[in-house]
């Protein structure tokens, strides 16, 4: 949403990932080949911090080819920002989002960013009630930038060109709450698993939460009289799946390791698995003999599609390369239902190529455009960071990405 591209140009693929050349935290890169934990780990208190200062440099993984310094997060993204490409047009930008590690939208200058927050939820994980209340941190940021003052209201700074946050209630909601039914019309109104059992409120209250506060920045910006100059987009940057809970089956992500290593002892590097596993190697050559065990026990690992070495280059727009070091080995997309987790420890979670995780809600209101129309057509989040550019005024071939992979800006004409 905020660079136009796919991992393949932007060169992340998630927010704990692999790379081949970089060197391990701490180390002094005489090895490569390092974990990149770009989460609530790197900060000096993985339960607390709220920006750049809260991350802690010992954590983060090294350069070897540029003198074994560390990466924080906006030096490991590939491409520019929509809030580079702002900033260095002389405009504001501001952005809340949900950990320290969030700051890598400033982009690979590490200036895009003007007003950053990002109030850490770690602590407040499991927690509806609590991650309400961060959230909260981020709506009040928001109306004071509406204000014309910074994200904590301590300096007159102007609204920002760009700005914006995050809700991460709804995902807490789905995924220690959910929905009544398998079609996903009725959310849960209590956390029906887990620390929250019969107790805390659950989806259908941290919907109604997120409702009321979209309409508090409604308000404001009525107030402020900028409604007629403002483009709202509301959206999500992933879906939760399974939504029909019928169909859920836990399965433990250690029998990756487990099963690779059975090739080679060591051979994994590193296993990030939510909704789909991505498994990068040690021995890059040795892909095609890891992916067939994982094969011969699908059913252990609740496969359903197992993808390795160069194929897997196609799943993210494999003509630009996908990165070569940082591109996984194998990619296992699961069978509809399957979660990567310990028993009994969420309903639901992201990160697959399935309709239930990548289908998401896309509203945008644009001053000055009647609505009324309706286009069927499938459109991608990555369009969302040209059509902010445009609606700046900038141009959108201004962004790294878009030039690299014709990102197409969303369109309300009469055609797709």
């Amino acid at each position: 949403m905020t660079t136009g591209g796919s991992p393949s140009s932007t060169g992340v693929y998630y927010d704990v990932s692999w790379d081949n050349d970089l060197s391990p935290a701490g180390s002094d890169c005489s090895t490569r080949g390092a974990l990149v934990p770009f989460n609530q780990t790197i900060n000096v208190n993985a339960n607390a911090g709220d920006s750049v200062a809260d991350i802690n440099p010992a954590k983060l993984p090294r350069d070897p080819d540029n003198g074994c310094s560390v990466v924080y997060p906006h030096q490991f993204l590939k491409v520019n920002t929509i809030y580079e490409v702002a900033h260095a047009a002389g405009l504001r930008t501001a952005v809340a989002d949900k950990h320290p590690s969030y700051e890598i939208l400033s982009g690979p200058s590490g200036t895009g960013v003007d007003d950053f927050y990002g109030p850490e939820f770690n602590a407040a994980k499991a927690d509806i009630t609590k991650i309400i209340a961060n959230d909260e941190f981020k709506v009040d940021a928001v109306l004071n930038e509406m204000d014309g003052l910074s994200h904590d209201g301590s300096a007159v700074v102007g609204v920002p060109a760009i700005y914006g946050m995050n809700f991460q209630a709804p995902n807490i909601g789905q995924k220690f709450s959910g929905y009544v039914d398998g079609a996903g019309t009725t959310p849960q109104s209590i956390a029906t698993l887990g620390t929250l059992a019969g107790t805390a409120p659950g989806l259908a209250q941290a919907l109604d939460y997120v409702d009321g506060a979209i309409g508090r920045m409604l308000s404001r910006l009525e107030a402020n009289g900028l409604t007629d100059e403002t483009m709202i987009i509301l959206t999500a940057k992933h879906a939760n799946s399974p939504v029909d809970r019928s169909t859920l089956r836990w399965v433990d992500p250690s029998a990756f390791a487990a099963l690779v290593n059975s090739v080679e002892p060591g051979l994994t590097a590193q296993v990030t698995a939510d909704t789909m596993a991505l498994i990068w190697l040690k021995d890059r050559g040795r892909a095609a003999d890891a992916a067939a065990v994982l094969e011969a026990n699908a059913g252990t690992v609740g496969a359903g599609t197992i993808t390795s070495g160069a194929a897997v280059a196609s799943l993210f727009a494999g003509q630009l390369g996908g990165n070569p070091g940082r591109i996984p080995d194998i990619v296992v997309q699961p069978v509809p239902g399957v979660v990567y987790a310990a028993v009994s420890s969420k309903l639901v979670d992201h990160g697959s190529g399935s309709a239930e995780d990548t289908h998401v809600p896309l509203v945008v209101v644009e001053p000055g455009r009647k609505g009324g129309r309706t286009l069927s057509c499938p459109v991608s989040l990555r369009q969302v960071a040209p059509t902010v550019l445009r609606a700046l005024g900038l141009k959108e071939s201004l962004l790294d990405a878009v030039r690299l992979e014709g990102t197409q800006r969303l369109t309300n004409g009469d055609e797709c």
